[in-house]
């Protein structure tokens, strides 16, 4: 299938396999406490954003839940013009995935989640079936409007298709120049499966990198704004985490420049499966 072509504004949004439709940016609030997540959920919605990622695992799906409902209140803004996705924590089985799925929508004060994603695929084959098949059964329920996963390789993914159960919309993994797992992507792109970024910044350890200053310069941006124009135009979803109000705004400032084919096959080259975080794709 072909890879989806960058939108050209903040809340534009790209269609997924089930027909439903994701911002293509959005804010991560990964490692942020209850009163940093409130503010910087409420900034970001503020200056534009419609998508916010959390999960069971950050344990803010309250403040994420309370900002939205805040900035709808104050402004008028309907709840179908805001996207919010969170996680599963743990595989264990479906009564349990179930059970999680709830608390986590209680916690956030939702009746739906926009996208829910398992977290990983620890647990096995037969737990992460058992764990798929209760998605399935919640988006039938209405609780999810739709479900993908996270941090699933290649051979996780292969496990949908041999299975012929309903695919992930979104697969959302580490992503970057400096990380670009091809044949994950390759897999999800021939499948219709839209990749996510989690990492999109690379956590800034590679800011200072020629390649990246140097395109930075040439267009008169700074090296965040680079990094997430690149994961833009290859058509992934991106999800910039930052507590700083001016960087959320300057982050979300990628849509009046394109990066050249050029500069693209430059930083493409520069992948060295450089890990910022967590790395379970290979896991059993």
């Amino acid at each position: 299938m072909p890879v989806p072509q960058a939108v050209t504004s903040l809340a534009a949004r790209l269609k997924m396999l089930d027909g439903q439709e994701i911002p293509q940016f959005g804010l991560g609030v990964y490692e942020m406490s209850d009163q940093e997540t409130y503010d910087c959920v409420k900034h970001a919605l503020e200056v534009g954003y419609r998508h916010i990622d959390t999960a069971e695992w950050y344990e803010n799906e309250e403040p994420c839940g309370r900002a939205i409902r805040d900035f709808m209140k104050e402004t008028g803004t309907h709840r179908s013009e805001i996207f919010l996705t969170s996680k599963l924590k743990h595989n264990r089985d479906y009564e349990l995935a179930m059970q999680d799925i709830r608390a986590s929508l209680k916690r956030a004060g939702e009746t739906y989640f926009d996208l829910y994603l398992m977290h990983s695929a620890i647990g096995g084959p037969e737990v992460r079936k058992e764990v798929w098949k209760a998605l399935c059964d919640a988006k039938e329920e209405g609780w999810l409007h739709s479900i993908g996963v996270s941090n699933f390789g290649a051979k996780h993914i292969q496990e949908f298709i041999d299975q012929k159960v309903p695919l992930p919309t979104v697969n959302q993994i580490d992503l970057h120049p400096f990380m670009r797992h091809p044949e994950i992507v390759k897999i999800c792109e021939d499948n219709g499966i839209l990749l996510e970024a989690w990492g999109p910044l690379a956590r800034a350890m590679r800011f200072n990198h020629s390649v990246v200053q140097s395109v930075a310069k040439k267009h008169g941006k700074d090296e965040a704004q680079i990094m997430l124009r690149w994961g833009l135009q290859h058509g992934f979803v991106i999800i910039p985490k930052s507590v700083s109000p001016k960087r959320i705004k300057s982050n979300s400032e990628i849509f009046d420049f394109e990066i050249s084919p050029e500069d693209m096959k430059e930083l493409d080259a520069l992948d060295e499966y450089l890990v910022t975080d967590w790395d379970v794709v290979d896991t059993e």
